[in-house]
């Protein structure tokens, strides 16, 4: 009788651990999953925080090649003494405060020093635009070859500036989307990722210089 039982109790036990260990196959391939996605989810948002960071670097490259052009412009302007010296005072100030400036990658995660960043840059531009009009006035210096090969640099450096803007504001619209969508949201959470912020939309006096000869 006794053996009875215990071969009973074996054969209710193997179904019993059966189901256990289905449940728990289940359970892990479950986790594995969810494992899975998350990975690939942080992996995708890394890639586009990088994405911005590169986008951030051309940024930073052609403002610094437009404020490599100016010291040589400014030289140029100079040589005509009837020029207006408010005008040109301004460019200097403006591209002083430019070089004042310390910023690295990690301005991309402070509002405040991005927002100070790209006042600093717009103050150049404008001061750029006013002296380009200014020059207008001085056919004598525009005529000569110095201030022309600058003019043209310039002109192409604030393209390649507009250019940058917009690549740098695509690439943070894809990665601020994709840490406030679901699922991605959940992960950011997680993984400390903040929003990052925006060039403005360039103002009428941010506009490339139009080279007129």
């Amino acid at each position: 009788m006794g053996l009875q039982a215990l071969f009973g109790l074996e054969v209710i036990y193997n179904p019993i651990m059966k189901i256990i260990g289905a449940v728990l196959g289940a359970v892990l391939l479950v986790v594995l999953a969810v494992g899975l996605w998350a990975v690939g989810a942080y992996n995708g948002i890394v890639g586009k925080s990088e994405g911005v960071k590169t986008a951030w670097s051309q940024v930073e490259n052609q403002y610094q090649r437009r404020a490599d052009l100016v010291p040589n412009l400014v030289e140029v302007v100079k040589g005509s003494s009837k020029f207006e010296k408010e005008t040109l005072t301004a460019v200097v100030e403006a591209r002083a405060k430019v070089g004042q400036l310390t910023v690295g990658k990690e301005v991309l995660q402070d509002p405040a020093a991005f927002k100070k960043f790209e006042e600093a840059q717009s103050g150049l531009t404008s001061a750029l635009s006013r002296l380009m009009v200014v020059v207008e006035k001085y056919p004598e210096l525009k005529s000569t070859s110095g201030f022309r090969d600058l003019q043209v640099q310039l002109e192409g450096t604030e393209n390649r500036v507009a250019v940058a803007r917009m690549d740098f504001n695509n690439a943070a619209q894809s990665y601020n989307t994709a840490i406030k969508v679901f699922p991605g949201a959940l992960v950011a959470g997680f993984g400390g990722f903040t929003e990052r912020p925006y060039f403005a939309a360039a103002p009428e006096a941010a506009k490339a210089p139009a080279v007129k000869f």
